[in-house]
């Protein structure tokens, strides 16, 4: 930029007159992802527009404040700004429409459809990020969420209103899981916030792993990685929304959320823009205050409905003590471990039942369910420990009796776990199979 123009851009910003209808500020400063403007008043959360020269202009969420500078982050792509571009607020309170015209559609996090249908037309409009709730308001968990897995619902009993966390590396089977559980889970919605995944990936999942049978009482919401943090973030909390609103409708929702790892980079991304200090792993300490937020809107309540939250972490490097995976885990109701080595035998689901546990499982099951469970936790952790002694023909038989009925079990025990991506096992169903494996 020459001097002459860059003299009259500043003499701009210092005497601007703003003429356009609803505009109070001024673009200043412009820094990777963040806008800083002047002039504007608008609480954090807040919407703003930024007037472009040329095309429509964009959309702003304020994140952050630097003295008289309000810092705001677009939720699209930026083209077109100039400095000195007017800035004017569009809301002050970011609300969003649900209804029940939601089921069966996928669409982004503005709630736009992606589908190619016509445009949805909410019921109501609620707060994007709902009210704290009075612990004291919940109802306990007594009752099984049948999910279609036989693995998860024999040893890892999942109750309505429990959060689960999923952890998994790539390519392990994570998402063909939550597929079954989608089409063969016993609750009345399923909302599944798709955050930071690739495109291809969403299109996968909803049309085949998903199918027709599978979105007919689904809600998919997708914001791909190449999609703005903020709406990433806008995504989640909309995920929420929506499930929120189907519980207050007395429904059993099941919430998927893939992945919680790629909201906390969404949020990571935010914090670092406006200055939070990085901690672990470059992560920032909002990124811990948005993962408990998440989890706690899940849950039942007295008044009827529950949400069963099941979010998916990304081990990086199969490191199951990745910060995030930790730290959800101390928060969480339970966890499923996926395993590589067990997917790499063929084992699929690859669910490690040794080192997976659901905290409401005993709680949920009864004293003869209980039994069978702890015997066939028993011989697998047997096999597991003797795994190498037996290879190498060291061991004689008859010199653990349970190492022997591990011995004489382990194709049926490797077979219970198990299971097609198109075969349904109810709750009943698998331990009455359970109690046939263990006769």
């Amino acid at each position: 930029m020459s001097a002459a123009l860059l003299d009259a851009w500043q003499q701009r910003l210092q005497h601007v007159k703003i003429s356009e209808p609803g505009v109070c500020g001024v673009l200043t400063r412009v820094t990777g992802m963040l806008l800083a403007v002047r002039g504007v008043r608008a609480p954090l959360g807040a919407y703003c527009e930024i007037m472009a020269e040329l095309g429509a202009g964009v959309v702003c969420e304020v994140v952050g404040f630097d003295g008289e500078e309000v810092m705001l982050m677009p939720l699209a792509k930026v083209q077109g700004l100039l400095p000195g571009a007017g800035v004017r607020v569009l809301t002050l309170t970011a609300r969003v429409g649900v209804g029940k015209e939601l089921l069966g559609r996928v669409v982004d996090g503005l709630g736009e459809p992606l589908d190619g249908k016509p445009p949805i037309d909410p019921e109501v409009f609620v707060p994007l990020r709902a009210e704290r709730r009075n612990p004291l308001e919940r109802s306990p968990i007594t009752e099984v969420l049948d999910v279609g897995v036989r693995a998860i619902n024999a040893f890892l009993t999942i109750g309505r209103g429990q959060r689960i966390g999923l952890i998994s590396g790539s390519g392990v089977g994570k998402s063909m899981l939550l597929g079954m559980m989608t089409k063969f889970t016993s609750a009345d919605v399923v909302v599944i916030g798709m955050i930071g995944e690739r495109g291809r990936e969403v299109l996968d999942f909803v049309n085949e792993t998903l199918g027709p049978e599978g979105c007919d009482r689904a809600v998919v919401i997708a914001a791909p990685g190449d999609c703005s943090p903020v709406i990433r973030l806008r995504a989640t909390h909309y995920t929420c929304a929506v499930a929120e609103f189907f519980r207050d409708q007395g429904k059993n929702v099941l919430l998927l959320m893939d992945s919680l790892t790629r909201v906390a980079h969404a949020q990571r991304e935010v914090g670092l823009a406006v200055g939070e200090p990085p901690t672990t792993k470059g992560y920032t300490p909002s990124v811990f205050s948005l993962i408990n937020e998440l989890i706690e809107r899940a849950g039942s309540v007295a008044a009827g409905g529950s949400i069963t939250g099941i979010y998916t972490i990304l081990a990086e490097g199969d490191d199951a003590n990745d910060p995030i995976a930790d730290g959800a885990r101390a928060i969480l109701d339970g966890h499923v471990l996926l395993s590589r080595d067990l997917a790499a035998l063929g084992q699929y689901p690859a669910i490690d039942i040794n080192v997976s546990i659901s905290r409401l499982a005993n709680r949920l099951i009864s004293t003869e369910q209980r039994t069978l469970v702890r015997k066939f936790r028993r011989l697998m952790a047997t096999w597991e420990e003797n795994r190498d002694l037996v290879s190498v023909g060291a061991y004689r038989v008859g010199t653990n009796p349970d190492l022997d009925e591990a011995l004489q079990r382990k194709n049926a025990l490797r077979d219970f776990l198990m299971q097609e991506v198109d075969e349904q096992v109810d709750f009943s169903g698998g331990f009455q199979q359970l109690a046939r494996v263990l006769s």
